[in-house]
């Protein structure tokens, strides 16, 4: 089937959809990128659809592998979100970062498409991630930077304070939840002017833990995803090495509710 409108996903678990578990998806994951697809093709079936994202890749990983795959499917819309990897190493030199960012989204506005871009998250709420707070908002300014430079737009995800409610992350307080993903894709449309018939889900009230009860949650996280995630990383490797891109050509998903 020729497409004439393509959008393109790229990134790290953030776009592939980690948290938003569908098991009738490829790697078993759904997210906010293949929900606004979803919206897209609903509202004109000529889009067609790819998704590059794969979870624990770093910027590096990310220029290198999945700029020159995007192009080649003649993009007219791209959403990319990278660096989040980089900024919980130990170390990072974030302006190098950056001047590698800001060259890549060159090279995809480029092309001719429109790009949308993510700031990073201010995850203060956040006991071990909120380390990284200042790293982020260094982050932020470069995102904005580039976008003002290229001509790209944003998703100013610092800003979306809903999601300092941790009804919107998944039980490994790293991925947003399918609630999450899904707030994620409305936003996402909403910044693109896209009309949507998203609805948004209702969140249960979470009820407030004792300070014990507490302790033994955290304790029971560490246990489950912190010491995994960490030891990751101390033997370099990651989530993702054995796996693929999700859409990686330009397809109607077998979610698509259309004839295609």
């Amino acid at each position: 089937m020729t497409f004439t409108q393509r959008y393109v996903a790229l990134g790290d678990s953030f776009t592939e959809g980690v948290g938003d578990a569908d098991p009738a998806s490829p790697n078993g994951v759904r997210g906010w990128a293949d929900r606004v697809a979803e919206q897209l093709i609903l509202a004109d079936p000529s889009w067609g659809f790819a998704n590059l994202a794969i979870r624990g890749k770093k910027m590096r990983q990310i220029l290198d592998h999945q700029v020159d795959a995007a192009l080649a499917l003649e993009p007219t819309l791209v959403t990319v979100y990278a660096g989040a990897n980089d900024i919980l190493r130990p170390r990072v030199d974030i302006d190098r970062l950056m001047g590698e960012y800001d060259d890549g989204v060159r090279r995809l506005r480029g092309s001719g498409a429109d790009v949308v871009l993510f700031t990073g998250l201010d995850a203060s709420a956040s006991a071990v991630f909120g380390k990284t707070r200042g790293r982020t908002a260094i982050y932020n300014e470069w995102v904005r930077e580039i976008a003002d430079r290229r001509g790209a737009t944003i998703v100013d995800y610092w800003r979306l304070r809903e999601f300092q409610d941790w009804s919107y992350w998944d039980m490994d307080r790293m991925h947003m939840s399918t609630a999450g993903h899904t707030l994620m894709a409305a936003r996402v449309l909403e910044t693109l002017n896209a009309s949507h018939r998203i609805d948004l889900p209702e969140l249960a009230a979470r009820p407030a833990l004792k300070r014990l009860e507490q302790v033994r949650a955290d304790a029971q996280w560490a246990r489950e995803y912190l010491t995994p995630w960490v030891g990751r990383r101390l033997r370099r490797v990651s989530s993702g090495d054995l796996l693929s891109a999700k859409y990686p050509v330009l397809v109607h998903p077998p979610w698509a509710p259309i004839d295609t």
